[in-house]
């Protein structure tokens, strides 16, 4: 029998994650039964949904189970097929969790694609062309909907769903502005991503300063923000929004640790009638086919090409998975298997 690695949640953060909520465990992979895929992992997705998991209350998915294997998107290779759909040397995709090797149910709706790897790497599906990608597609063209000419601003820009919001709101001829911790990750925001401009909230650190910044990265105001970040960087976007601007809130990575989010002035929803809307990309599937199309386009001409920050090892996931949270990756944060 082969050996699995796995890493699994030991226990809950409190309220900080640490490493000491992980443990590294290997156990032999059974024999496939009929129907079955055995999948071998080249690369594992960390995303800062997964440290919402970790907690117990009350969240849009249910709680990461304790001893379970971490939750997580991977891409890699079929190594044993007892399923007539996939055959050995396949490149697939899927949820296979942060562990070396999975054992997918191949009739299982969703549970595993099979990937283009000529066109486009097979690290990219889990960022450009992957849920990050679609993420940024789903919040852009159904909440925002921008229309040429207007102003989108980002928060978390040299991220994964970020970098990708970028291509896709300069592909529809916005204004984009992007929002990131530090003049490097500025630098690579507006130099590398081609985002118009990029506001660094760690030099702006309070919500007066950060939103004079604002004005000056957005001269004609804010019609479109795609939300990341919560907390002050929200507080100073919402001075600037425009009359009827759009709100796409993706996630609050400030809250994390269970910190209550505050918003500074709520009445500025109704003074400048914005809509304001929170989504899940995993509930509208039905928008997956179109979004990755148009990400695999965008990647292949080289207008979306994102950096990757990579750690080698599934033993570096924890550690890697906590400097995400920190904001110390650069574009999307993958783990070599």
């Amino acid at each position: 029998m082969q050996e699995n690695q796995m890493i699994v949640l030991k226990s809950r953060p409190n309220p900080q994650a640490t490493v000491d909520n992980f443990e590294l465990k290997r156990a032999p992979i059974a024999p496939l039964q009929a129907g079955q895929v055995l999948v071998r992992h080249h690369y594992l997705s960390l995303d800062p949904y997964m440290r919402g998991r970790m907690n117990e209350g009350k969240s849009y998915a249910a709680a990461q189970a304790l001893g379970e294997v971490m939750i997580g998107g991977t891409v890699g290779e079929v190594v044993q097929s007892e399923h007539a759909g996939y055959a050995v040397g396949d490149s697939v995709v899927g949820m296979g969790g942060w562990q070396l090797y999975s054992v997918v149910n191949g009739d299982t709706p969703g549970a595993l694609h099979k990937v283009d790897v000529q066109h486009v790497p097979i690290s990219a599906y889990l960022g450009a062309v992957g849920m990050p990608g679609v993420t940024a597609w789903w919040g852009l063209v159904r909440i925002i909907e921008p229309k040429a000419g207007e102003t989108v601003v980002v928060s978390a820009a040299a991220g994964a769903v970020g970098s990708a919001l970028g291509a896709l709101a300069k592909a529809r001829g916005c204004r984009v502005v992007g929002i990131a911790g530090g003049a490097a990750k500025c630098a690579y925001v507006e130099k590398e991503l081609g985002f118009d401009a990029c506001v660094d909230y760690k030099a702006h650190r309070d919500v007066d300063a950060l939103s004079r910044a604002l004005k000056a990265a957005c001269p004609n105001g804010i019609d479109g923000y795609f939300e990341n970040v919560g907390g002050v960087v929200t507080d100073a976007v919402m001075r600037r929004m425009n009359a009827f601007g759009r709100i796409a809130v993706c996630g609050m990575i400030s809250r994390y640790d269970g910190a209550a989010v505050v918003m500074a002035d709520p009445s500025l929803i109704l003074i400048n009638r914005l809509k304001v809307q929170g989504f899940i990309v995993s509930e509208h599937m039905q928008d997956w086919p179109a979004a990755l199309r148009e990400l695999a386009g965008l990647y292949i001409s080289g207008k979306l090409r994102p950096r990757e920050t990579i750690a080698e090892g599934l033993a570096a996931a924890p550690r890697a998975f906590l400097g995400l949270l920190k904001g110390e990756n650069l574009g999307k944060q993958l783990v070599r298997l």
